[in-house]
């Protein structure tokens, strides 16, 4: 048996349980007002944020990508989240807190490219003169840089909060750097 057929043969298994469940997921216009979080996480296979935060399916949205980075094409991916929202006429978190989560971690790969000026600016869509600003190299600074960056999005609602945490590999725990708080002063 391929690694494929294996593969659907777990989701084959799943989807007998969920539905014997009952607990196969609601459509997005009435799952929306139930989700808590967005999630930024670093596409390392060793830290994946449903796992590690125990989340339930349909509690957050986890978007992953190299370094859990805020790049232009992560806040483009934000930009057509909240149209679908709009175009669903639901919004996430109901009338309750929603909470953007910045989850950087240690040994990362994306350090391991620190002096690849070129490679890096490409990815953040930035000149190499100002890649000092993007701390690739320290996680705890990094997440304050993503955090900030997130703040300063005049589209994402200003009573959301957002917070950054860095997720220790040796250690399995989340330490809080940026604590929660709201995007922007209403």
């Amino acid at each position: 048996m391929s690694y494929i057929d294996t593969l659907l043969a777990r989701n084959e298994a799943f989807a007998h349980e969920q539905a014997a469940a009952n607990t196969l997921m609601p459509s997005l216009p009435e799952q929306l007002p139930h989700v808590k979080a967005l999630i930024v996480g670093c596409a390392d296979m060793r830290v994946d944020p449903a796992q590690l935060l125990q989340l339930q399916p349909g509690e957050a949205v986890v978007m992953r990508n190299i370094g859990g980075r805020v790049t232009p094409g992560l806040l483009q991916q934000l930009s057509l989240l909240g149209r679908i929202g709009d175009v669903s006429q639901a919004t996430p978190g109901g009338d309750g807190e929603f909470h953007i989560v910045v989850l950087h971690h240690t040994d990362c790969g994306i350090t391991r490219l620190a002096d690849d000026h070129d490679l890096l600016a490409g990815y953040f869509e930035i000149d190499t003169l100002n890649l000092a600003e993007k701390a690739v190299a320290d996680p705890d600074l990094a997440v304050a840089a993503d955090v900030a960056t997130l703040r300063a999005v005049p589209a994402l609602p200003a009573q959301w909060l957002i917070s950054g945490q860095v997720y220790d590999v040796a250690t399995g725990t989340v330490r809080v750097i940026v604590p929660a708080a709201p995007l922007r002063a209403c």
